[in-house]
């Protein structure tokens, strides 16, 4: 169940639907990364050498997961897919079970599903924690959580013109570009969760363009645009947007006059909590000195005693 507690309202998610609704007739056209953090998930399951009787995508979006999963030798341990996603335009034409279903309020049953797998939707939730708090309640014990989000650095050139614009012509600057993820804090965010054996990873992407108008409507047709719920107080103007892409090229364009754009995918793997899964050592257990396993002489510092295992 959603935490007791209501959290900080950072984004517009009615606003966020509606934008994906906008964005799901030519959403195949700039899918590019969703297609990528699907493939990567792919992977991650065909090192697994286990069965997922039931499974959830959420943020299915057009389905770049069950496409890939299906491409997959993997896609013979997995039963049941269920595709969620916030847009009911984006689960539109095509087969399979689809539910229309908010990532902050998921509606699965408490211990149903095997494998709950997302890939680049969570970045939008107002709690991420509470969101993946759902998803481990949602899993039996031993069940599978792998979820890739944006990261920190994600857009960063555009922040930076952006921002550099506004001081320079208003004299302020607001925010323009949604927040991301610390990719430090990204393990911590599973641990927080409660998930088991937590591990997180980062893959930064850089795709290149030949104007900024360019790399935004790619944005708009991945549903990515800002949806922050506090609006900047004034609107960006064409004068702004015009210094931003001057300040862009003029910062971060490469020898051949194309412009960068980063995109840093965190993805984070950890399983719901079981009695089965292997438990750390206790300190202090160990049944050999670290210097013996390593084969070199232990030194201790003065002041000290020497510690075994």
């Amino acid at each position: 169940m959603p935490p007791s507690a209501s959290p900080p309202r950072i984004f517009d998610r009615e606003l966020l639907r509606r934008r994906l609704d906008r964005a799901a007739r030519g959403f195949a056209g700039a899918d590019f990364l969703k297609r990528r953090a699907a493939g990567d998930i792919v992977m991650r399951l065909e090192a697994i050498m286990r069965d997922f009787p039931r499974a959830v995508d959420l943020g299915a979006r057009k389905g770049a997961f069950a496409q890939a999963l299906s491409q997959s030798d993997a896609a013979s341990r997995v039963g049941l897919l269920v595709e969620a996603d916030l847009s009911g335009p984006m689960l539109a034409g095509r087969g399979g079970l689809r539910v229309q279903a908010d990532e902050e309020r998921l509606p699965f049953a408490p211990a149903s599903l095997d494998l709950v797998v997302s890939s680049l939707s969570l970045h939008w939730a107002n709690d991420v924690i509470g969101a993946l708090v759902q998803a481990r309640l949602a899993l039996k014990p031993d069940g599978l959580f792998i979820g890739a989000l944006f990261g920190g650095a994600t857009l960063t050139e555009l922040r930076q013109a952006l921002t550099a614009a506004e001081l320079e012509l208003t004299g302020g600057a607001g925010p323009r570009v949604s927040p991301f993820a610390d990719p430090s804090d990204a393990a911590g965010l599973l641990q927080r969760a409660g998930f088991a054996l937590p591990v997180a990873d980062v893959d930064r992407v850089t795709v290149r363009y030949d104007h900024p108008l360019k790399l935004m409507a790619d944005l708009r047709r991945m549903g990515e645009t800002s949806v922050l719920a506090e609006r900047h107080p004034r609107p960006l103007t064409r004068a702004v947007l015009q210094r931003a892409f001057e300040i862009y090229a003029r910062d971060f364009a490469d020898p051949d006059g194309r412009l960068p754009a980063t995109f840093e995918i965190l993805t984070l793997t950890g399983w719901s909590p079981s009695e089965t899964q292997q438990k750390p050592l206790r300190p202090g257990s160990a049944k050999m000195r670290l210097a013996d396993a390593l084969g070199v002489v232990e030194q201790t510092v003065p002041g000290t005693k020497p510690q075994r295992g």
